[in-house]
């Protein structure tokens, strides 16, 4: 242990006449301390909010969505054989897209009904846990006996959000009528055209907008229902890398050539993604304010400290000391208050962002409130997820703001005069 760390150590444990110094040591330890931690878990906090977010997104959407300029999409069995042979594409599924109404005996609700192809669309998408029934259910129409004892009442399946089925207050086997606007015309006039179905499942994706307004039906019964023959609105597709989704979408579009145009998930969610990482900017800009008043806090302890050992400094130097190993006693002081700042900042910064979701949890039910209301956040969990890359930035910035700040007091007792402190003594 060199001498000037040795002196650095004497000097933190401060005399009874000092204890005013020892106080705004503690007080700069303290700031760092919760500076430290605040960034850890903010940005743990922040990390989980986009790998869930993004996770649940490309859940029940895919990679890559593939469609014509013209419209509907009629020979899609031979467009899906030639998007398989491009490289990076893992699976595709045709789908349907269309706005409609549900109606059930108390509600009505908007919705967006997707029709599946059962045999391929679980290679591309997942709804996520399903609640009650199960989506296979769809392929078989159900049947109930009629309350007039006549023929059975054959209805096809549908897949509805748990969100969704509490706002219709349906259950599973419940009846609910799809309404489409694009009606029909009859004698009585343009009449909306509307269809019976079952509920046959109940899909919880953990994401509030999924679960209150998606509805699923298989692809035959959506092109019955819509009256679009063999047609489809376009192609699903899932990709072996996600952050390689444009590039595989342009070659998707260079293979098929017009009319075909693709977009992939970073274009569908780029506001939302953008947004979020534009706020952890902010909160990591505006907690890193913390350690800077601490190392404001460092500044004054060291200069209070170099006015109370004036005459200690002037004898070191009267021995022998240069003026760079005083000014390593004061860097090193500065040093280890900030060590040890950001030390017990990043152990408590990093326990409690690994159990972050049990403490919301146990802070909801001890004080009755919801932290992360679905409808408002979107998820109804609060996520975390630790980046050791922003770990390393924000220990590295704490030291190196503890090091800056040391460099004016510590000069300053370089350049004390020995003859002059000791003639004021």
């Amino acid at each position: 242990m060199s001498y000037e760390f040795f002196i650095n150590l004497r000097y933190l444990r401060a005399k009874r006449k000092q204890v005013f110094v020892s106080i705004i040591t503690f007080i700069s330890i303290a700031g760092i301390f919760l500076g430290v931690a605040a960034l850890i878990i903010v940005l743990a906090v922040m990390n989980g909010f986009e790998t869930d977010l993004r996770n649940k997104i490309l859940g029940i959407n895919s990679h890559i969505v593939l469609m014509e300029y013209q419209g509907m999409m009629k020979n899609y069995p031979q467009v899906m054989q030639e998007v398989q042979g491009v490289p990076g594409v893992v699976a595709s599924t045709p789908f349907i897209y269309s706005q409609v109404m549900l109606k059930s005996e108390n509600s009505v609700s908007g919705v967006v009904l997707r029709g599946l192809s059962l045999k391929d669309a679980f290679r591309v998408i997942d709804l996520g846990r399903m609640q009650a029934g199960s989506v296979n259910s769809l392929a078989e129409p159900e049947r109930r006996e009629q309350l007039s004892g006549g023929e059975p009442e054959i209805l096809p399946g549908i897949v509805i959000g748990k969100e969704l089925a509490k706002n219709l207050g349906l259950i599973l086997h419940d009846s609910v009528y799809i309404i489409t606007p694009m009606g029909i015309s009859t004698p009585m006039g343009f009449v909306p055209r509307m269809k019976k179905f079952a509920v046959v499942g109940i899909f919880d994706s953990g994401f509030y907008e999924y679960d209150s307004t998606l509805a699923y039906i298989s692809l035959k019964d959506c092109q019955a229902f819509l009256n679009l023959g063999d047609t489809v609105s376009g192609l699903e597709i899932k990709v072996d890398d996600i952050y390689r989704a444009d590039v595989i979408a342009r070659s998707v579009e260079k293979k098929l050539g017009f009319p075909y145009w693709a977009r992939h998930w970073m274009e569908m969610n780029k506001n939302l993604f953008s947004a979020l990482r534009l706020e952890k900017r902010v909160m990591f800009i505006i907690l890193s304010l913390i350690v800077l008043v601490a190392a404001f806090n460092i500044i004054s302890t060291l200069i209070m400290v170099v006015m109370e050992k004036n005459k200690d400094i002037a004898i070191l130097k009267s021995m022998g000391a240069t003026s760079a190993s005083i000014m390593k006693i004061f860097v090193f002081q500065g040093l280890t208050i900030g060590t040890i700042g950001t030390t017990l900042g990043c152990m408590a910064g990093l326990i409690l962002a690994y159990n972050l979701s049990q403490l919301s949890v146990f802070i909801e039910r001890l004080f009755g409130f919801k932290i992360l209301p679905g409808d408002v956040y979107y998820l109804n969990e609060l996520p975390c997820r630790v980046d050791y890359t922003d770990v390393a930035i924000i220990v590295a910035g704490s030291i190196l703001i503890s090091f800056l700040s040391t460099l004016y007091p510590s000069r300053r007792a370089a350049r004390l005069d020995p003859a002059e402190a000791l003639r004021n003594e």
